[in-house]
């Protein structure tokens, strides 16, 4: 019957299909230089040309300006797929649609949409700065000064793990104009990178994630003119929580992209592992864990979705959203842990999948 309840988990024919699309992409384009770009700790910037070709730079974007006018629900499908074969793509194209152009599209005027939402489906990618080194968690404490200079703001101090810094050519970045008001100071400002007194420092050297850029954003005297304003001044704060709030899901959604290539890489290896003259897979204790990891991995995805679907529905998806980011990331970090204790001595090498996991 046509009104009979579907799994959340259902795809509608066209959901299917990009995303079909997209782990096709993946399988061919991405997995067989995700090695390399992790020892080089670099994106491939002919890898971000096919994103942008692709349009899933843009998924949520409208086609008057230039994207694919699609849902939140999509995007992360996108975050989902590319997590499953490298973490690094996934986290580049999670930030570019789930926080920058999110934001731009809830926050920014029109005249600030026509200039720069088309520069971000077809070439330019976004970063989101926001944390320093003393406001992370506390992320209202930032130190990022904006000063008033009539028709333009002045901009002065450090930004810290800004992803996709190196690859980014615009960044929404926070700073506040008035500290002695605390966090209701604090604006929002489009800024360019070649503009004056900006540039971007340190890269980060990570563990992991390695070909995802995180670097220091240096404001030295940065000109920013009044029109880069994005939103009202002194409200930037609001355009921050409610921004990270869709961007929690988007972390749900890469973790379960990477607990879904973790889990597959787990199943494969005691299918072909054989010892005491079968595959290992055939032993009751192995078939208990890769029970566990299916049963994590499917609610990880029943989370992911339920709140990208009621953030596409206009409903609240706060606590959702929080709860998604929460479980999948637990999940993740279980389901990697377990594929590597499968693979025995060889889930300890880079010859195997694992260790991308």
């Amino acid at each position: 019957m046509s009104d009979s309840p579907v799994a959340l988990t259902h795809l509608q024919e066209d959901e299917r299909a990009f995303k079909d699309a997209i782990r096709e992409f993946a399988e061919g384009e991405i997995k067989p230089i995700r090695t390399r770009m992790d020892e080089e700790a670099k994106m491939d910037p002919e890898l971000v040309k096919k994103f942008f070709e692709m349009g899933i730079m843009a998924i949520e974007t409208p086609e008057q300006y230039g994207g694919t006018g699609s849902s939140f629900t999509v995007a992360c499908l996108a975050v989902e797929e590319l997590g499953r074969i490298d973490g690094s793509t996934s986290v580049l194209v999670d930030v570019q649609n789930t926080l920058v152009t999110n934001a731009f599209l809830k926050w920014a005027t029109e005249a600030q949409k026509e200039k720069y939402l088309p520069r971000m489906a077809q070439d330019t990618v976004g970063a989101y700065a926001l944390s320093e080194s003393g406001s992370g968690s506390d992320a209202f404490a930032l130190k990022l000064k904006a000063e008033d200079k009539g028709d333009k703001y002045i901009l002065n101090g450090h930004k810290l793990w800004i992803t996709n810094a190196n690859e980014a050519g615009v960044f929404l970045v926070f700073a506040n104009v008035d500290p002695s008001q605390g966090y209701k100071g604090i604006t929002g400002f489009i800024v360019e990178k070649d503009s004056p007194g900006f540039s971007v420092g340190k890269k980060e050297d990570k563990l992991g994630i390695r070909a995802s850029s995180t670097c220091e954003l240096v404001f030295d005297n940065c000109e920013i003119p009044k029109e880069n304003v994005i939103g009202d001044v002194g409200k930037g704060y609001k355009i921050a929580i409610e921004t990270l709030n869709e961007g929690r899901i988007g972390i749900g959604a890469q973790m379960l992209g990477i607990a879904q290539g973790a889990f597959e890489t787990a199943v494969e290896y005691v299918k072909g592992r054989e010892q005491f003259g079968k595959a290992i897979g055939n032993f009751q204790g192995v078939q208990f864990q890769i029970a566990e990891m299916r049963t994590e991995l499917e609610a990880s995805r029943l989370m992911v979705y339920n709140a990208a679907r009621l953030k596409d529905a206009g409903q609240d998806f706060v606590k959702e959203a929080a709860m998604a980011k929460l479980y999948s990331s637990l999940a993740a970090e279980k389901i990697t842990s377990m594929t590597i204790d499968l693979l025995g001595g060889n889930g300890f090498t880079k010859e195997y999948p694992a260790e991308k996991y």
